[in-house]
């Protein structure tokens, strides 16, 4: 019978990428039920964009399994830096279509794709430092907590 030390140091670095996947597409969908909250109706193309979004959501268990297995390999880790980047590029571009110009939702949106790319690039030199980068990402959720137009009375 195995011990149950040994199971855990086996496993629990795929479940350390599994909740690591989790939380990364649990931000991307609450911002994509935000934008849906703002524009409940939309052009073919914004649904052709939409779906194009959650596609690269739904990979993300296929690419950070990947990660979370070959960490070390720059292919592997520029894989997933690029993934990344695809996911948030998405995002913030499915934000400008609904608010048109500069506010703070697109400057929150815009901050993890600023992350990924320099992000991704480290990867290619040093993929153990990536991950690293990459969790200043999420950032991002404290400029649309902490930047939020005001609300209420004499705003």
């Amino acid at each position: 019978m195995p011990r149950v030390g040994a199971l855990a140091h086996v496993y629990s670095g795929k479940l350390a990428g599994l909740a690591l996947s989790f939380i990364i597409a649990g931000v991307f969908w609450i911002s994509h039920h935000r934008r849906l909250a703002r524009q409940p109706v939309g052009s073919r193309g914004m649904v052709i964009l939409n779906l194009f979004f959650l596609l690269s959501i739904v990979l993300l268990p296929v690419t950070n399994g990947l990660y979370t297995n070959y960490g070390m390999s720059s292919a592997v880790a520029v894989l997933y830096g690029l993934h990344l980047t695809a996911i948030a590029g998405l995002n913030a571009w499915l934000w400008w279509t609904i608010l048109g110009g500069w506010r703070h939702e697109i400057m929150a949106s815009m901050f993890p794709l600023l992350v990924f790319i320099p992000g991704t690039i480290v990867a290619a030199f040093a993929p153990h430092v990536a991950p690293f980068v990459w969790f200043i990402a999420f950032g991002g959720l404290l400029i649309q907590r902490f930047y939020a137009a005001p609300t209420g009375p004499g705003a």
